[in-house]
């Protein structure tokens, strides 16, 4: 009988999330034995896109889980762990994305290109958890967690802008080079804001019928390549 209640429950959430716009994450799912941290780690998320950080305290993780209040605090300590360990989770996800946007025989300012596009498409998918990611003062950095992610994905960035410098080996990180990692960091969450806050749409509004945002980050990426 509990099997065939969790099947119902299951079929009716993924019912649910069909109804729903593209890119809104899906509904918690159930609860089973061994996975709790990582139950509660969806619900977390769940209540961030639909209600923000403001929303997410570590009773309406459990409640959203379906489980008791104390869960929450065994697995990460305060409200602070949970938000921190969501936060690698997403910038995990995001390393992922760039990656995926990446093609083995890209050249490295190709390669900057993808991972560039890749960042903002993340960015543009998961708002909530996006913003949560850069938000230092409700994180905890020295979890080993949330700095490893943070590395790689940082890593991923500043490794292409070495390799599009033509330097064999590890760089020596140079002012000038720290200059053109910071650059291009700066461009890509800064369009990623814009593009969040709608502030580009005045721009894009003027722009030939047809051409959307998205055409526009190409051209931005294009226009920062001095080799085109």
């Amino acid at each position: 009988m509990a099997m065939a209640r969790t099947a119902r429950v299951t079929s009716g959430r993924a019912a649910e999330d069909a109804r729903k716009p593209p890119g809104t994450p899906p509904a918690p799912a159930p609860y089973h034995h061994g996975s709790l941290r990582q139950a509660l780690l969806r619900a977390a998320e769940h209540i961030l896109e639909h209600d923000g950080v403001q929303g997410l305290t570590l009773r309406a993780a459990a409640r959203e889980a379906g489980v008791s209040h104390a869960a929450p605090k065994n697995h990460f300590g305060d409200i602070k762990g949970l938000l921190s360990d969501l936060a690698a989770v997403g910038f995990e996800r995001l390393a992922g994305t760039m990656r995926a946007n990446v093609h083995a025989d890209d050249e490295p300012r190709a390669r900057m290109s993808a991972l560039g596009q890749g960042y903002i498409a993340f960015a543009r998918a998961n708002p909530g958890l996006f913003l949560l990611m850069f938000r230092g003062e409700r994180l905890d950095v020295t979890r080993p967690a949330l700095r490893t992610a943070m590395d790689a994905a940082f890593g991923l960035l500043s490794g292409t802008v070495t390799e599009s410098e033509n330097s064999p080996g590890e760089a020596k990180l140079t002012l000038s080079r720290a200059a053109r990692i910071a650059g291009a960091w700066s461009l890509v969450h800064g369009l990623s804001m814009l593009l969040l806050d709608g502030r580009l749409k005045p721009l894009i509004s003027r722009l030939p019928a047809g051409t959307d945002d998205a055409a526009l980050v190409v051209a931005i990426f294009s226009a920062s390549d001095p080799d085109r």
